[in-house]
């Protein structure tokens, strides 16, 4: 009896996006970029509001703008990284600097990526799907049992992707 190829789209789908930019215009194109993956989308206009926000309902991803009134994007990821709650939380700067410099904040305060302004939506959603997928592969291989993450991590599992992942609740043969 063959099984149907799993795939990661229906989760990519109850994924929850938070964008987080003081510029309202910056808001809604990225928010129009991303409705076609069919995700959840929240938006924050400042810091303070992202940070709350994720309190009340953390997102699988956010889109962070760096230079923002009050509380920068660098400290929001600084926070959210140093919480055991939100740590998991992707994060995608987004900003108009584009210094080295910038991008070495960036990393060291936590961020999965970092994209320049003005942002490509190709780019964007590209990132966005990638890192979703990433993401939820992750958590599903964090759930294995011990002996399992290591039989996937043994078969490939970095380099295949979740299609190395047995099922849940699955048992493969060891036939080789």
């Amino acid at each position: 009896m063959s099984e149907a190829p799993m795939t990661t789209t229906p989760s990519i789908e109850t994924a929850t996006i938070l964008i987080v930019d003081d510029n309202r215009q910056n808001l809604e194109l990225m928010q129009a970029y991303l409705e076609d993956l069919g995700c959840k989308i929240m938006t924050a206009s400042d810091g303070d509001e992202a940070i709350e926000i994720v309190g009340q309902s953390p997102p699988d991803l956010m889109l962070l703008d760096v230079m923002m009134p009050n509380v920068s994007g660098f400290q929001v990821c600084e926070k959210l990284k140093s919480q055991p709650s939100t740590r998991d939380i992707i994060v995608i700067m987004v900003t108009a600097l584009n210094e080295v410099g910038d991008y070495e904040r960036a990393v060291e305060c936590g961020t999965n990526d970092f994209i320049a302004k003005p942002v490509n939506k190709h780019e964007l959603i590209t990132r966005v799907r990638s890192l979703l997928e990433l993401g939820m592969l992750k958590r599903r291989f964090d759930q294995l049992p011990l002996g399992d993450r290591d039989a996937a991590f043994d078969r490939g599992l970095l380099d295949e992707g979740d299609s190395m992942l047995p099922p849940p609740d699955s048992e493969e043969d060891e036939t080789d």
